[in-house]
C-alpha cells in the first residue's frame, strides 16, 4: 500500500425538505436513485474505509457504495453540517456575508470559521487514521466547501454556488500524509429545476 491517501468526498444526494429536524432528513426517491448512481461511479475503486457526517442524508448517500465494498460507516460529529439560523428572509445577503467574513453568522446560525475548524479537526484525524487508503467520505455542501477552501483559498462563494445544486457530487482529494496534492471531480447530478 502506497503512502498516498485518496478521499472520495460525496456530497449528499437530494433530501426531503419537509422535516424540521435537519439531521433526520432522508433522501427523496430521486436522491436514493442518485445514491445508487454514485455507488456505480465508485464500484471499481478499491475503497478501504467509510466515514460520514452523522446526518441521515449523508449516510444514506454513501450506504450503497459502502455496502458494495463491505464497509461499515463510521459516523463523526465533527462532519455535521452548518447550523442554520434565522436569515429574516435575507438568505442571499447572509450567504455572501458569510463567505466574505468567516466570523459572520445570522442570528442563531453558525459561522463558516466554526464549521471549518470542526470539519478540519475531523478531516485531519481521518487522514491520520486512514493514511495510505482510499476513503469513502459522506458530507454536505457547506462542510465540503470549507474543507476545499482550507486547502485551496480560491474556493469561495463562486465555488459553493457552482456546486449548490449538485446532489450528489463526488470529488476525489489526494494527500501525501497531511499534505494536499490536488483534486479531481468525478461525478455530479445537477438538481436545478
Amino acid at each position: 500500500m502506497g503512502s498516498l491517501t485518496h478521499v472520495y468526498c460525496v456530497r449528499h444526494a437530494l433530501p426531503v425538505t419537509d422535516r424540521t429536524v435537519d439531521r433526520e432528513r432522508p433522501l427523496t426517491d430521486e436522491g436514493r436513485a442518485d445514491a445508487l448512481r454514485a455507488a456505480e461511479v465508485l464500484r471499481e475503486i478499491p475503497l478501504d474505509c467509510a466515514v460520514s457526517s452523522p446526518y441521515l442524508r449523508s449516510m444514506d448517500t454513501i450506504r450503497p457504495a459502502a455496502r458494495e465494498h463491505g464497509l461499515t460507516i463510521r459516523e463523526d460529529e465533527d462532519f455535521r453540517e452548518r447550523r442554520v439560523g434565522d436569515t429574516g428572509g435575507r438568505t442571499g445577503y447572509w450567504l455572501r456575508l458569510r463567505w466574505e467574513d468567516f466570523d459572520a453568522a445570522e442570528p442563531g446560525g453558525e459561522c463558516l470559521r466554526s464549521v471549518e475548524e470542526r470539519n478540519m479537526r475531523g478531516f485531519s484525524r481521518m487522514l491520520c487514521e486512514c493514511r495510505g487508503k482510499n476513503v469513502l467520505f459522506g458530507t454536505h455542501g457547506t462542510a465540503l466547501s470549507v474543507i476545499l477552501h482550507h486547502y485551496d483559498p480560491a474556493w469561495r462563494l463562486d465555488g459553493f454556488n457552482r456546486i449548490a445544486a449538485w446532489m450528489p457530487w463526488i470529488v476525489r482529494m489526494d494527500f501525501d500524509g497531511q499534505t494536499y496534492i490536488g483534486r479531481e471531480e468525478l461525478f455530479h447530478a445537477d438538481k436545478r429545476h
